[in-house]
C-alpha cells in the first residue's frame, strides 16, 4: 500500500461494453470527501513529507532510560508546536519471555563469573542488568507486571525546512534531557506519516520493550487547558501558553477565593477581572479597605463611597428589603432581625444568652414602634434609626449595660457612623464601598453593615452581579461577621451573585471556622505567591504536590495556580497597556500618572491664557498716563464677564 493509496478514489469495477450515461459522466466529476483534504501535491523524499505548503518529518524512540518518572511525556504533549503522536502497545506472551528472561539471566551470571575468576574488576552495568533482570523475572512470575512492545512516534510540521529544523532541536533537546533518544525515519518517511494517521497501522515496526509501570508514565492523561467558548480571559496558561478563558457564571456556584502575599498581584487581578466583567454586562460592587478601587470607578463611571466616622454616606442597618413576589415579608423581617443581632454582637464585643433575649425582643419592639410589622407595606415605611432603638432598649428591663455599651454608637465619638439615614444610591454598573479611614476597631462592624446593606439591594431584583470583598481576613476574625459571609456565600447563587474574597493573611482565613467551607463552596480558586511561614497551609488545604508548593514560592508577580472545578493550570496575569493605565496599584506609576495628568493640563491651561483679550489683563497705568486713559481703560476691564472656565 503506497501512501497515495489513503487519497485513491474506488475503483470503478471491470470496464463493461456499455454506453456511458449522462448520469455516469455527472458523478465522475464531482468531489468527495477524498478530493477535499488531499494536498495538491506530494513529494516524499528521505528525511521528509513535502505535503502541499507544509512539511512533514517523523521520528521514533530508539532507547529510554533506566527509570521513567511520572509527566516525563507531559512538556511534548503540551507544547505549542504542531505535531502528531502515536503510540503503539503489543502485548507479548509472558511464557515466552520468561524463557528468554532465563537464558539471558544465564549469559549475564555466566559473564560476572567469568570475569572473577580471571581476577577482573566487576563491572557495575552486568551487576545492575542481572538485578533488573531478576526483579522483571519475580514481578512477571507473580503476575504484578507484564511485558510490552511499544512504538512511539512523532511527526512534526512546518512551513519551512527552518521552522522544521528549529522545531526536531527543541523536541530532541526536550527528550533528551530525560534520556529519551529518537531518530528520524529515514527512507520511511512514508511508512512513519501514514502510522501516525488514525488508521492504527503500525507501519514502523520499531519497537522497545517496556513493562506495566514506566509504560503508564507515556499515557497522555494531562490536561492543562481551561479554555471555553464564553467568558473572561483570566490569564496565559503557563504550559503551554494557551489562553484561560472561563466564565465563573457556568459553575455549579459563581463563587471564588484568592489567596496571595502582599505585593503578589492579588488585587491587581481582581481589578483585571472586574474591568473584563463589567464588558459582559455584569454590575460589579466591592468592598475596598484600602481605598484601591476608587480611580477604577471613576474610570468606568461608577459611585465611590467612602465610609468612615466624618463621611457624609451613611447607612441604616435598619433598613428593610422590599419583599419579591415570591418572598414572604414575615421572613424577610425575621432575617432582617437575627442579621441585626449578629451586628449588635460584633458592636457590644459578645452578648450573653440573656442579653441576646432583650436585644431581639428590642429589635422587634424597635420595627412596631415605626408601624413595622409582617403585614406592613416594606416601600412606604420609614426604618427606625440606632437612637429609636437605644430609647426602647432603655426601657427595658436588666438592659443597662447594653445601653451603656451602645452609648458610644449613639452619643459618643462613634455616633455620626450608622445612627443616620441612609443616603447611599447604588445604581452603578460599578459601586466601591471604602472603608480604608474606618477606624480597624469598627472596620468589622462597617464591613458587616455594608455587606447587609449590599444582600438587601441583591435580593431586591434579580441581576448577574459580583461581590468582591478584598481583605476579606478582616470579617474572618469574628465569628458572627464570618457566618454572615458564609450564609451570603451559600444563598447567593439563587440571585445570580457571585462572591470573591481575597485575602492575604492565610492563617487567619483558614483558622476561622468557616474558612475551610468558605473555599469547598467556591468553584473559583486562585493561589499567587505565597510566603514561606504559610505555603505549608496553602499545600495541605488545597492538596497541592511538592511541585506545586515550590512554585508558588518562586512565582513572579501575577503568576500561580488557577483552579475552576476539577482542573488547575499554572497561570500568569498579562492586562493591556490601557488595563494598566486604569488598574495598577504600583505607586510609582500611580505617581507617574497623575505628573502626566497635571502636565497635560498644564499644556490644555496654556493656550486658553493666550487666547484671552488683552482687556482681560490687569495692567498697571504708568506715570504718564492721564487720569482720563485711567478711567477709560477702568469700565473696559471691569466689562468683561468672568470666566471661571479659563482659569
Amino acid at each position: 500500500m503506497s501512501l497515495l493509496d489513503i487519497f485513491k478514489k474506488k475503483e470503478a469495477g471491470k470496464a463493461a461494453i456499455l454506453p456511458i450515461l449522462p448520469e455516469e459522466i455527472y458523478e465522475a466529476g464531482m468531489l468527495d470527501l477524498q478530493d477535499v483534504i488531499a494536498p495538491h501535491a506530494l513529494k516524499v523524499s528521505s528525511r521528509e513529507l513535502d505535503l502541499g505548503e507544509k512539511i512533514a518529518r517523523t521520528f521514533f524512540v530508539i532507547s529510554y532510560p533506566r527509570f521513567l518518572t511520572t509527566g516525563w511525556f507531559a512538556p511534548i504533549i503540551n507544547i505549542d508546536k504542531v505535531l502528531d503522536i502515536s503510540i503503539f502497545i503489543h502485548p507479548t506472551d509472558t511464557n515466552e519471555m520468561l524463557r528468554k528472561f532465563q537464558r539471558k539471566v544465564a549469559e549475564v551470571q555466566s559473564q560476572i563469573s567469568s570475569r572473577e575468576q580471571k581476577g577482573m574488576v566487576r563491572d557495575p552495568m552486568l551487576d545492575t542488568a542481572y538485578v533488573d533482570l531478576e526483579h522483571l523475572r519475580d514481578s512477571l512470575q507473580q503476575a504484578q507486571e507484564r511485558l510490552f512492545e511499544v512504538g512511539l512516534y512523532l511527526t512534526i510540521y512546518g512551513n519551512s525546512r527552518e521552522e522544521i529544523d528549529k522545531t526536531e532541536s527543541e523536541v530532541r533537546s526536550i527528550l533528551e534531557s530525560r534520556l529519551v533518544y529518537i531518530r528520524p525515519a529515514l527512507f520511511q518517511q512514508e511508512q512513519g506519516f501514514r502510522s501516525v494517521l488514525p488508521f492504527a497501522n503500525d507501519e514502523l515496526n520499531v519497537h522497545t520493550k517496556l513493562n506495566s509501570a514506566p509504560l503508564s508514565s507515556i499515557f497522555p492523561f494531562i490536561s492543562f487547558d481551561l479554555t471555553s467558548d464564553r467568558g473572561i480571559l483570566y490569564g496565559i496558561n503557563r504550559h503551554n501558553s494557551s489562553l484561560v478563558l472561563f466564565d465563573r457564571f457556568s459553575l455549579e456556584n459563581y463563587n471564588s477565593v484568592t489567596f496571595a502575599k502582599s505585593g503578589a498581584g492579588k488585587s491587581y487581578t481582581t481589578k483585571l477581572e472586574i474591568l473584563r466583567s463589567l464588558m459582559f454586562d455584569v454590575e460589579v460592587i466591592v468592598i475596598d479597605p484600602e481605598r484601591e478601587y476608587e480611580y477604577l470607578a471613576e474610570t468606568v463611571g461608577g459611585r465611590h463611597f467612602n465610609i468612615s466616622l466624618s463621611s457624609e454616606h451613611h447607612i441604616n442597618p435598619f433598613d428593610l428589603p422590599i419583599p419579591r413576589e415570591d418572598e414572604n415579608p414575615a421572613d424577610v423581617l425575621r432575617s432582617n432581625i437575627i442579621a441585626l443581632v449578629g451586628l449588635f454582637r460584633i458592636m457590644l464585643g459578645g452578648l450573653t444568652p440573656e442579653e441576646d433575649a432583650v436585644i431581639d425582643k428590642a429589635i422587634t419592639e424597635t420595627y412596631a414602634l415605626k408601624d413595622i410589622t409582617a403585614e406592613a407595606n416594606f416601600a412606604q415605611i420609614e426604618p427606625p434609626l440606632l437612637s429609636d432603638f437605644e430609647l426602647v432598649l432603655s426601657g427595658m428591663e436588666g438592659s443597662d449595660s447594653l445601653v451603656q455599651r451602645l452609648s458610644k454608637y449613639t452619643k459618643g465619638t462613634w455616633s455620626g457612623f450608622m445612627n443616620r439615614p441612609t443616603n447611599v444610591d447604588m445604581n452603578k454598573k460599578l459601586v466601591v464601598f471604602s472603608v480604608r479611614d474606618m477606624e480597624d476597631d469598627l472596620k468589622p462592624v462597617a464591613m458587616y453593615i455594608i455587606t447587609h446593606h449590599i444582600w438587601n439591594t441583591v435580593r431586591k431584583e434579580l441581576r448577574k452581579r459580583l461581590l468582591v470583598i478584598d481583605e476579606a481576613w478582616w470579617m474572618m476574625r469574628s465569628a458572627d461577621t464570618a457566618s454572615f459571609l458564609f450564609s451570603i456565600a451559600k444563598r447567593g447563587r439563587k440571585y445570580f451573585l457571585g462572591i470573591s474574597t481575597i485575602t492575604q493573611d492565610v492563617s487567619d482565613f483558614l483558622n476561622s471556622p468557616y474558612g475551610i467551607p468558605m473555599i469547598t463552596n467556591s468553584s473559583i480558586q486562585l493561589l499567587l505567591r505565597q510566603s514561606p511561614t504559610s505555603v505549608d497551609l496553602v499545600q495541605q488545604t488545597f492538596k497541592l504536590s511538592d511541585e506545586e508548593k515550590y512554585l508558588l514560592l518562586e512565582s513572579d508577580v501575577g503568576e500561580g495556580i488557577f483552579f475552576a472545578g476539577l482542573k488547575h493550570v499554572a497561570i500568569k496575569i498579562i492586562a493591556s497597556y490601557t488595563e494598566d493605565q486604569i488598574i495598577t496599584s504600583d505607586p510609582s506609576q500611580i505617581l507617574a500618572i497623575r505628573k502626566a495628568k497635571q502636565d497635560l493640563a498644564n499644556i490644555n491651561e496654556g493656550p486658553r491664557k493666550e487666547e484671552r483679550p488683552p482687556q482681560d489683563v490687569s495692567v498697571n497705568p504708568s506715570p504718564s498716563q492721564g487720569v482720563a486713559e485711567q478711567n477709560l481703560n477702568a469700565p473696559a476691564t471691569s466689562s468683561q464677564p468672568e470666566t471661571p472656565a479659563r482659569q
